[in-house]
């Protein structure tokens, strides 16, 4: 498949995991690229050789390490692609693939033998709830009405989420994030009927259980990988390029009928037993 410079994808979370494999596929077909990241100085020396290849391959590359959460640095983005892409560059994926959640426990777990009694885990407190849910759940919206105000959207646009296995079983330390992914998925319905009249497609991607920095945050992540590869039926995990090279499919013209909808890339591990 193959895209022109004058197509941009905006991508939130994007120096690792899903975010950096979609950068590295849309750019290698041609499009435009603005990866919004929020990384400290340490991390820049194995993240920039990343934005280095991607470059170096002659795809247009901007980045901006900044609060995406933040109205500021929401603008400073939007303000910086506006100005590179100029006419007719256009916005054709905003793609939002934030993982800064919190992974607390509902409830601390049952004290052993000679746990001294001030030592029990903090467990999820109404903030935390608040923060992963904007984080990761509703500053979506706030990205799409920023880049639709601005009339920045091509007029066949792409708006995707991500979300995971973990909206539908309890995985434990998942629930505030849990909760965000619900409300992702809800929002995105609603933004698939309000934008569409916009020319802007809103979908979420389903993507199976990948070993990525993100993952491994997750408590328990080892058995959720190893429960993964005995239900897939390919009898592997799912790897972030499996999630680009779809992420990629749905931004082509003959994607342009899918909408409001939760799309697996999983090979099948949701179904497996």
């Amino acid at each position: 498949m193959k895209f022109s410079p004058d197509q941009w994808a905006v991508i939130l979370g994007g120096s690792s995991g899903f975010g950096l494999a979609t950068a590295k596929k849309l750019a290698g077909c041609g499009m435009s690229v603005a990866v919004v990241h929020r990384d400290r100085q340490g991390a820049m020396t194995g993240i920039e050789p990343q934005f280095a290849a991607i470059r170096a391959a002659g795809a247009e590359l901007l980045t901006f390490n900044t609060d995406a959460l933040s109205t500021a640095g929401r603008a400073a983005v939007i303000d910086g692609v506006a100005a590179r892409m100029g006419d007719p560059g256009r916005v054709r994926l905003l793609l939002h693939s934030i993982a800064f959640g919190n992974l607390r426990l509902l409830a601390p777990p049952p004290a052993t033998g000679g746990q001294p009694e001030g030592d029990a885990p903090a467990v999820l407190e109404e903030e935390d709830f608040a923060h992963t849910i904007h984080a990761m759940g509703t500053n979506i919206v706030s990205w799409a009405q920023s880049l639709l105000a601005r009339r920045l959207f091509a007029a066949d646009a792409r708006v995707l989420g991500l979300t995971s296995e973990g909206n539908e079983i309890a995985w434990r330390g998942y629930a505030a994030v849990a909760a965000a992914k619900a409300a992702l998925e809800s929002v995105t319905r609603a933004m698939a009927v309000e934008f569409a009249p916009h020319g802007v497609r809103a979908n979420v991607v389903q993507a199976g259980i990948a070993d990525t920095p993100a993952l491994r945050l997750i408590p328990g992540n080892a058995g959720l990988k190893s429960d993964a590869l005995r239900r897939n039926p390919f009898g592997r995990l799912t790897t972030p390029e499996d999630v680009a090279d779809a992420i990629a499919l749905l931004c082509t013209d003959e994607a342009r009928w899918i909408n409001g909808t939760i799309v697996r890339v999983d090979g099948g591990e949701h179904i497996g037993s």
